[in-house]
């Protein structure tokens, strides 16, 4: 069975959920009954329901893929198969979903189950063609034709053009302007590299942190190259937040000041080389990016020149080698879940990424020593998000109640409207409600603490801990970017993605374009940096002495 979708801002996934409980004040939905009396077993009755929902609209795909499954079920080949072609024909294109779903094995050896396969794959591939075909997917050279370059130029300005769903926080750019800017421009490069940085400053026009342009593989190491040391502005100063152990044998530490990049003060070197080509939805957001990872990106045959000046004012001179991502997350890199005890019995939780079901598995099976605690922290200030359903996985295990998600719109085109001069339209779903583990509950007092990189699904965690009232947030604005990236190719071998989904708390608050304000607004500090303190972290200990 596919279960019924809570959306889910991931950064780049769509992923299932289970059914949604009705509100107390609103009759359950045909699709809400047919996953209870799918659960009850009374398969032909769920089956019946699932239908009835298609015919009202009700996640038309889905509902009529899911009565295929209750149909197979309750022993009724025809009508799983008739409805299982219905649901291919209304879009449904899970076809690996479908081969594993142990709901329809009593239909593996009917004779029309392979052909319906072999239908629904070729009509799958000419859909994927028809919006990302091969004549535009061109191989990496180091200098793309002209045709090739206006080609992609122009799948940007389209994707973005009918797919792009904050136009209204842009409202003074001109979209077809940018394109008509940029076409002579793109015309004019010399090469493969040069043509992407313009096709990145031009989705950076759009300022948000889920639309944007990567270069083709082949230019990784000239592009996105890095120092193992970790960077960000603290009371107006770069500083040297990380270093890797590289790094520290040479002497480099956290806490020396960035005062010029190859020469160039650093101010001035961060306006003209970072800004025009990074993509952000806030000010906190550009900023972290910009002074984080943009900071010293460049070709990893080049080593960056900084200028660094120490607590006692000391200025020297350095020459910091690059190294490729893979290296650079090797050396800095936290992994999924970090856990240990903190003075006072506080456990604390650093979750620095959802893109993997076992950060939740890890946080799950590190359940038994946490509920010891007296307080919980957990620390989402590095997490870049991923898949939201993680991070509810963690929530679910805080509270014995259900819980609200965010509510989302996408926009809703039809040509024929706009023909007939009417406007275009919202598609909106409220908040889906998440349960609670059930066997895990942790009641203590919790804190959880954010920065302007917590992001994507981070945030949407943020959000719904703030729902919950579980505890307070301490720490720094979050980036205020999340949403349902729609990801494309682009000639040459690069990819782009825009964003698709506007998503807000339960409530309709905003927090796209804003971030979510911490309760307890705490900073890093430069003091605290130079003397290995964590500002926010002590900030969080203090709010829980209170508790």
């Amino acid at each position: 069975m596919r279960r019924i979708l809570i959306a889910s801002a991931l950064a780049l996934f769509v992923t299932l959920s289970p059914p949604c409980a009705a509100s107390d004040t609103q009759p359950k939905s045909l699709a809400e009954q047919g996953a209870e009396a799918y659960a009850a077993r009374d398969y032909q009755r769920s089956g019946q329901l699932f239908v009835a929902a298609a015919e009202q609209g009700e996640d038309v795909a889905g509902s009529l893929y899911n009565a295929a499954c209750s149909f197979a079920l309750a022993g009724k080949p025809d009508d799983a198969i008739a409805a299982l072609e219905r649901a291919f024909a209304a879009g449904f294109g899970d076809l690996e979903h479908v081969k594993q779903d142990t709901d329809l094995g009593s239909l593996h050896d009917d004779a029309r189950w392979q052909p319906l396969l072999d239908r629904a794959a070729a009509s799958a591939k000419a859909y994927r063609e028809f919006w990302d075909g091969p004549s535009l997917q061109t191989p990496f050279r180091e200098n793309l034709s002209e045709d090739e370059k206006v080609a992609g130029l122009s799948k940007l300005w389209a994707e973005a053009k009918f797919n792009f769903v904050h136009f209204d926080k842009v409202p003074d750019l001109n979209w077809d302007g940018v394109y008509m800017e940029y076409l002579p421009r793109v015309r004019a490069t010399k090469s493969t590299f040069e043509y992407y940085r313009l096709l990145i400053q031009m989705y950076a026009r759009l300022r948000d942190g889920h639309t944007g342009v990567w270069m083709p593989k082949e230019l990784m190491d000239e592009a996105y190259a890095r120092p193992l040391l970790r960077t960000a502005l603290v009371e107006g100063r770069v500083m040297i937040v990380e270093v890797a152990k590289e790094l520290q044998a040479a002497g480099l530490t956290p806490g020396l000041e960035i005062v010029a990049i190859d020469g160039i003060p650093a101010a001035k070197y961060v306006e003209r080389n970072v800004v025009p080509y990074e993509s952000a939805s806030t000010s906190q957001d550009l900023t972290a990016r910009v002074y984080g990872r943009g900071l010293l990106e460049g070709p990893k045959n080049r080593a960056v020149q900084l200028t660094l000046v120490d607590a006692s004012g000391k200025t020297t001179r350095r020459s910091i080698p690059r190294a490729p991502n893979a290296d650079y997350w090797t050396a800095l890199g936290t992994g999924l879940m970090v856990f240990h005890m903190l003075p006072g019995n506080v456990a604390y939780v650093k979750l620095d990424s959802f893109n993997d079901p076992k950060a939740a598995d890890m946080f799950e099976a590190a359940f038994p020593e946490i509920v010891k605690a007296r307080a919980l922290v957990i620390d989402v200030r590095e997490n870049g998000g991923g898949n939201s359903d993680i991070g509810y996985r963690v929530l679910a295990c805080l509270t014995d109640r259900e819980f609200l998600g965010s509510k989302w719109e996408t926009r809703d085109y039809r040509p024929a409207f706009r023909a007939w001069g009417q406007r275009e339209t919202r598609f909106r779903s409220p908040a889906g409600k998440v349960a609670p583990n059930g066997k895990l509950f942790f009641g203590n007092p919790v804190v959880v603490l954010t920065s302007p990189r917590t992001y994507s699904a981070a945030e949407d965690f943020t959000v719904a801990f703030r729902g919950m009232k579980r505890g307070k947030i301490v720490g720094e604005p979050t980036g205020g970017s999340t949403g349902q990236p729609l990801t494309f190719p682009l000639p040459g071998g690069g990819a782009a993605r825009v964003c698709t989904k506007h998503d807000a708390f339960g409530d309709g608050t905003e927090f796209v374009g804003t971030g979510v304000v911490p309760d307890v607004a705490a900073s890093p500090t430069v003091a605290d940096l130079r003397a290995g303190r964590d500002t926010v972290l002590q900030a969080a200990l203090r709010e829980l002495e209170t508790r």
